[in-house]
């Protein structure tokens, strides 16, 4: 790919043009709670001729304390930080250094941690166990096209995501019912609890089993756990339900 084809619109004079026009390698901040991580990273970047590590922090506020005295081009950020998650880390320093390339360097390769990482603004969302050419990769990606996101896994990810089932949309009032039918309340005892009536109770509760498509509370509870509806396992099931 030609360098200077590739234009990082957020300043006056484009980051890739910037690099390629002078002999100074790609600036790198390591942010990662582990020493051991940041050691790591930092010997695997120097031993390139296009990048090098210019300052490593431990948290949160030490990474943003460098990155505005530094502005380096990249930043890694690992997620579990002493002081603030860091994702939440990522979404500041987006809105602080729009051109800042930023790469969640993270052990957690969940979908949701992948999506959460691409809506804070990340450059780049790799594995701690991915190889070092990929790990670099994303690192130069981050150099040149702070604002377009990458990962490896990205695809696939969505296409789990298209195939899940959609989850069913649950007023409040059935969200109660639902809590109160896990703590193993029987109908009668829930509409004493909400102060309805025993049939408005049993409403609520053919409405629950028909959206989460059960015939049974057991099979509504066990259903509402599969879904994350709920955290809990379902509790013994009382008389009178």
């Amino acid at each position: 790919m030609d360098i200077s084809t590739v234009v990082d619109t957020t300043g006056d004079v484009p980051r890739a043009r910037r690099l390629s026009e002078s002999t100074t390698a790609t600036g790198l901040i390591v942010v990662d709670s582990h020493p051991v991580t940041r050691l790591g990273l930092t010997l695997m970047v120097n031993g390139q001729s296009d990048m090098r590590t210019v300052g490593e922090a431990g948290t949160a506020a030490e990474a943003i304390g460098l990155i505005s005295a530094l502005r380096p081009d990249v930043v890694t950020i690992g997620l579990s930080l002493p002081d603030r998650p860091g994702l939440e880390l990522a979404a500041e320093l987006r809105d602080r250094f729009e051109g800042l390339g930023i790469v969640i360097f993270t052990a957690r390769g969940e979908d949701d941690v992948l999506f959460r990482a691409l809506e804070t603004g990340a450059s780049a969302f790799v594995s701690k166990t991915a190889s070092s050419p990929e790990i670099l990769g994303a690192i130069r990606h981050a150099a040149v096209a702070a604002s377009c996101f990458s990962s490896r896994g990205l695809a696939a990810a969505l296409r789990r995501r298209q195939l899940a089932p959609a989850l069913p949309v649950l007023s409040e009032r059935e969200r109660q019912v639902l809590n109160l039918l896990l703590a193993g309340l029987s109908v009668p005892d829930l509409a004493g609890r909400l102060h309805i009536s025993v049939s408005t109770a049993k409403t609520y509760v053919a409405r629950l089993y028909d959206k989460l498509g059960a015939n049974s509370k057991a099979q509504a509870l066990l259903t509402a756990v599969r879904l994350g509806l709920v955290e809990s396992a379902p509790a013994p099931a009382r008389s009178g339900v």
